[in-house]
């Protein structure tokens, strides 16, 4: 690992997406708590400047890997990197993932894979990959990012919303396989948080987008403690908890109307559309 503090370190925690929003917010966290880190993401620069970060404000040793997730040799890349450097990860953060707004069939395909890259593939490679040292040290965590839109259908956000209930699926399936090993897995479900996310997928006009929005760091510490608690799922935010509630006596057909009245965007004529729909001005005669 990279220079850091003098004191020895609690372990090495692992985090995805660390540029910006919840998983930097992951990346001070652990390295407060005492942790080196592994940080990972596209955005080099950023990646560098968080490092740097921690390295002279909290002391604590950080190495940067510039990945591109959505290329599908990148977890074994990173995995077989950090073994030739001799780094032992003891937490993985796989915070890393991206959404799409629109009707599913105006998704550009390429764009649909790389999501289903990151949010699915990637995740269970990583895990997969890191899950063994794991079991064989007799410790371990890893945090796997999900959403309350794993709770339910998501027209208009379809893969998306898919993606994310296959992470809490699996996340709840390993906490249970692996009672007894050390070693724990949490799945963090939070709502609408400020951060890129929402720019990207093109949902900062959505009423989802529109209200008010969880703080990335507040998300994280409920993540982290959850995480240190062993949990195997935390929904972040005491009032998306409460909202979750009835939602398994709740027709999933009303789930789904609902879901998507959340991700629609309003047009200049006050209607409503998928952003992905073409403008007036451009639709086929």
């Amino acid at each position: 690992m990279a220079q850091g503090s003098t004191q020895p370190a609690a372990g090495t925690a692992l985090i995805t997406g660390a540029s910006s929003g919840i998983g930097y917010e992951f990346a001070l966290l652990f390295a407060r708590g005492g942790y080196d880190v592994v940080l990972v993401g596209r955005n080099r620069s950023a990646l560098n400047a968080l490092a740097a970060r921690i390295r002279d404000e909290i002391e604590r040793a950080a190495e940067v890997f510039a990945k591109d997730l959505s290329v599908h040799t990148a977890p074994d890349e990173l995995f077989c990197e950090l073994q030739r450097k001799g780094v032992e990860v003891d937490a993985l953060v796989n915070d890393a993932g991206f959404a799409m707004q629109g009707a599913f069939v105006e998704n550009d395909v390429a764009t649909l894979l790389d999501m289903l890259q990151v949010n699915i593939v990637t995740v269970t490679h990583l895990t997969r990959l890191f899950l063994p040292g794991m079991i064989a040290r007799g410790r371990g965590k890893i945090l796997n990012m999900s959403s309350i839109g794993a709770f339910m259908p998501g027209p208009l956000m379809a893969a998306y919303f898919a993606s994310k209930s296959y992470v809490l699926s699996l996340s709840e399936a390993l906490s249970n396989e692996l009672q007894g090993t050390g070693v724990s897995v949490t799945a963090l479900c939070p709502g609408p948080t400020r951060s890129k996310f929402a720019l990207r997928a093109r949902l900062t006009d959505t009423k989802a987008f529109r209200g008010t929005l969880m703080d990335p760091a507040g998300v994280a510490q409920q993540g982290f403690d959850a995480m240190m608690k062993g949990k195997a799922v935390a929904i972040a935010g005491f009032k998306h908890r409460m909202q979750l509630l009835p939602t398994p006596l709740v027709p999933r057909r009303l789930l789904a109307y609902f879901a998507r009245q959340y991700h629609e965007i309003p047009s200049s004529n006050g209607h409503w559309e998928s952003a992905d729909a073409p403008h007036p001005s451009h639709a086929a005669p």
